[in-house]
């Protein structure tokens, strides 16, 4: 059986991802900064698809620890899926480096550390599959979450050279653009009901990304043409916008 790593498996999205992967005959390996908080999904994946389900601690912003990390798993995943992240607040972000730090950290810096890793092993063997959730808001700065969307626009443009470089090695990486989703991270955020897709479309566009070697993926499939129109606005005309 194929296994999935899923990094950072605690949020509401990744469990929904790794409830389709064990679904289709995957054994899971969930990692996550809080492993008691990943035991009850341990044991749930495992009754409901018989699937093989392993828990790892794994702290996005301990960048020394996660060479260890991942010499220490066992079986190498097939699969790695990419899906930490902080969004944080940004008016506080812009007055406090400390919460700065971690939006970028978290966003950006951690994930880059441990998919070096990863992508190095996965060249070597010359297989596997890196799938890395970024978001529609590194698509252009807007004044409401530039600092989140900067993080992410980093991610995103890594995920594009890393799927350029490693091509040549038998690799496949997948960007996936999950738009607004309802989850715990943003259920105080007042976001339109037609657009948000649910954390059950984000698993299903995952696993089909990988299934069919997707580059990018735009969960709810209008995202691509919103953010077509919005990265088209001339920029004397945006910076007066309030997005």
């Amino acid at each position: 059986m194929p296994t999935a790593l899923i990094l950072g498996a605690a949020s509401d999205i990744a469990i929904a991802i790794a409830e389709k992967f064990a679904s289709q005959g995957y054994n899971i390996q969930l990692a996550a900064r809080n492993v008691a908080r990943l035991q009850p999904l341990q044991s749930d994946l495992a009754i409901k698809y018989s699937s093989r389900v392993s828990i790892h601690e794994f702290d996005a912003l301990s960048f020394e620890s996660h060479a260890a990390f991942f010499d220490e798993i066992e079986p190498k995943p097939d699969v790695t899926i990419c899906v930490f992240g902080y969004l944080g607040e940004n008016e506080k972000a812009v007055d406090d480096w400390a919460q700065a730090s971690k939006i970028i950290h978290t966003n950006y810096t951690g994930a880059v550390s441990i998919l070096n890793i990863i992508s190095k092993y996965y060249a070597e063997r010359k297989d596997g599959v890196i799938v890395g959730i970024s978001s529609v808001a590194g698509e252009r700065g807007r004044q409401s979450n530039f600092m989140y969307g900067s993080a992410k626009a980093g991610f995103t443009a890594y995920l594009s050279g890393l799927r350029n470089s490693l091509y040549h090695k038998g690799v496949h990486v997948v960007t996936v653009q999950p738009g607004f989703v309802a989850t715990k991270m943003t259920e105080n955020l007042p976001l339109p009901k037609m657009l948000t897709a649910k954390p059950e479309e984000v698993g299903e566009a995952v696993f089909n990304a990988v299934k069919k070697r997707k580059n990018v993926v735009f969960v709810k499939w209008f995202w691509k043409y919103i953010m077509m129109g919005i990265r088209n606005v001339p920029e004397v005309m945006f910076k007066k916008m309030k997005l």
